[in-house]
């Protein structure tokens, strides 16, 4: 008996150990599906001035159908979120993007302005459904390096947001149906989240039945002294670092959503540019933003996501308030400057989040990727609203104060990172 004892311990410490490796081939799987995702969803914006030419629409309109895309999209996550947590779905995976391709194909032949709406708004619910659960998985491959984790992760959906206005200016060349030609991207995307799902439903699988083992063995006594800290924190204390949460993303999405809508007519406008070339400017840009994802999470692990999130959105604030004065190609190099350090800080904020409630992943990762789309269409409506009004000269000089929220980072509780509470491994 003893044997079957000593025999059990050791399949069920042999499963958990297996959980803390960082599985970088599902971390670069999910990665990829991300780009897909979202250079599909990089082609709205990137379409903006042909949708505006050919229906005849005025800025507040152009930023219609962005809040439409975002507001589907993040009002619905938390609550895929919520319910993933509950009842973990991992094919939802693939049924999302199969939800993206029935948008897209909408688009493509969307003859009047209102289905362009309703198109935009199909490919924000396949966003909602896919962003939550990939994001899980993410966390469930990372080995314990969160941030790691939730930055490549990243890094994969902002190269896909840069990449998506790259191709539109050299796919795009026949007009709005050939948005149809990124259909291909997703069905690649479909048959590769097929795969991460059976991977995913296995995973989870292993790992509950090695935590039955080990609950058997030790009396029901597997929580961790890590979740325990967190529970330990005040209810209050984290409702208040929520809000901070919040309003540090509000900060970050709102700007993003400044350059993403409309940094093609600001350039065009100020400076002349033809559209294909103020496309492959966005492009630098968003390129910078995916460029500067990566590094949040990794030093977030090392040094503490708090440290991570100061420099990212105040440190930001002296570049933005330089952008509306400076020429074209200051404001190009400004723009990758604002791109990288800006970006570092939403694995951070996230991970952060997610340390502070245990447990809920599906939910903290919906409700902030929620906030992400939503607090970007929103930016996007009321920026647009304002430029009619104004000009977008002026919404640029108003945008370049928002960084200066990120000065409520003193109110956040240190949070000690995992990576140095654990012995590195060899």
């Amino acid at each position: 008996m003893a044997s079957e004892t000593n025999t059990t311990l050791i399949e069920a410490r042999a499963t958990t150990a297996g959980a803390d490796k960082t599985l970088f081939n599902i971390l670069l799987a999910i990665s990829f599906c991300h780009l897909l995702n979202d250079t599909i969803q990089s082609v709205l914006p990137a379409i903006y001035p042909m949708l505006k030419t050919s229906f005849h629409l005025d800025f507040g309109q152009v930023g219609l159908i962005a809040l439409t895309l975002q507001l589907t999209a993040s009002l619905l996550q938390p609550l895929v979120g919520l319910h993933s947590d509950k009842y973990p779905q991992p094919y939802s995976l693939a049924i999302g993007m199969g939800i993206t391709l029935a948008g897209l194909l909408a688009l493509s032949m969307a003859p009047t302005y209102v289905t362009v709406l309703v198109a935009a708004g199909t490919v924000g619910i396949g966003s909602a459904v896919f962003h939550p659960e990939s994001s899980r998985v993410a966390r469930m491959a990372s080995g314990g390096q969160h941030g790691l984790a939730q930055s490549l992760f990243q890094v994969g959906g902002n190269a896909g947001s840069a990449l998506g206005p790259l191709l539109a200016a050299f796919v795009l060349t026949k007009g709005q149906s050939s948005i149809a030609w990124f259909s291909f991207l997703a069905i690649a995307g479909i048959m590769i989240l097929t795969f991460i799902g059976t991977w995913a439903k296995n995973h989870r699988a292993a790992a509950d039945a090695a935590k039955a083992k080990m609950s058997a063995l030790y009396g029901g006594v597997t929580g961790s002294a890590h979740a325990a800290h967190r529970a330990g924190l005040p209810a209050a204390k984290i409702g208040v670092s929520m809000a901070i949460l919040i309003a540090l993303m509000f900060s970050k999405f709102f700007y993003l959503a400044s350059i993403s809508s409309y940094f093609t007519f600001y350039l065009m406008d100020k400076f002349h540019l033809s559209l294909q070339s103020a496309q492959l400017h966005l492009f630098i840009f968003l390129g910078a933003v995916a460029a500067g994802t990566f590094t949040g999470g990794p030093i977030g692990d090392r040094i503490g996501r708090k440290y991570v999130i100061w420099a990212s959105i105040l440190g930001v604030l002296p570049f933005t308030l330089l952008l509306p004065y400076v020429n074209l190609l200051w404001t190009t190099v400004l723009s990758i400057v604002i791109g990288m350090i800006l970006a570092s800080a939403f694995s951070a904020i996230l991970v952060y989040a997610q340390d502070l409630v245990p447990g809920r992943v599906g939910m903290i990762s919906g409700l902030f990727f929620g906030f992400a789309f939503g607090l970007g269409g929103v930016g996007a409506a009321l920026l647009g609203k304002l430029a009619d009004l104004t000009s977008l000269t002026f919404v640029y000089h108003v945008c370049a104060f928002l960084p200066a929220i990120g000065i409520l980072t003193v109110f956040l509780p240190d949070l000690e990172p995992e990576a140095a509470s654990r012995p590195r491994r060899a």
